[in-house]
């Protein structure tokens, strides 16, 4: 059985990327990996995907030929098109509620696997202790803060714990964040950004009088 220690760390992280991704982009990866498999869906979201890549392409076929010029080929690319894009919709209609239903589904599920095992965690493991602190290593006022709400005095209680992992995760996160961007862009000097002005302005050197001799 895994420490609780480290599903507690596991369920943050997952919380992290949920909320730094999107929620609606999750749902979305998951239905396009939900259709990779053989389901129910699968078939028709193929088929779905291929009308909408037919549709792209009369398109654009379409805005490059002239209807004054070649309205024949015109005309049967419009034909083609209309057939192309009912058949689009009329498949796309077809899978829209069981997308739905399984959008719902996925969110429910989503719910219950992070902020709902959190909840159940965090009223069931109350009273245990995550791990023992040092005596007399920290005032008393700060072992009552690392047991809230009611763990042992002198332990850090699940609550503490997860809040901790939560914002290690994101420290880390923005860290990572902030190297990337610094090693993917060059950086500009002092003054030469665009819209900024520099600092100050350079004034131009007075030339010296001569001095005069008495």
């Amino acid at each position: 059985m895994p420490s609780l220690l480290l599903v507690v760390f596991i369920l943050q992280f997952l919380l992290h990327i949920i909320n730094t991704v999107g929620a609606t982009t999750v749902d979305e990866l998951l239905w396009i990996l939900y259709n990779k498999f053989p389901t129910p869906t699968s078939s028709s979201a193929r088929k779905a995907q291929s009308l909408k890549k037919e549709v792209v392409r009369l398109k654009r076929e379409l805005g490059a030929v002239s209807a004054q010029d070649d309205f024949a080929r015109w005309a049967k690319l419009q034909r083609q098109h209309d057939k192309a894009m009912a058949d689009f919709q009329k498949s796309d209609n077809s899978i829209r509620t069981h997308r739905q239903t399984f959008t719902s589904a996925v969110s429910t599920l989503r719910w219950l696997g992070t902020q709902g095992l959190r909840f159940v965690l965090q009223f069931w493991f109350s009273k245990s202790p995550m791990f023992w602190i040092p005596q007399d290593w920290v005032p008393y006022y700060v072992e009552w803060l690392l047991s809230f709400p009611r763990a042992p005095l002198g332990s850090v209680s699940i609550n503490i714990w997860g809040i901790a992992c939560a914002s290690m995760i994101a420290l880390v996160g923005e860290a990572l964040t902030a190297t990337y961007v610094l090693a993917t862009r060059k950086p500009l000097p002092v003054g030469e950004k665009a819209g900024q002005p520099m600092a100050f302005e350079a004034k131009p050197q007075q030339a010296q009088e001569p001095k005069k001799e008495l």
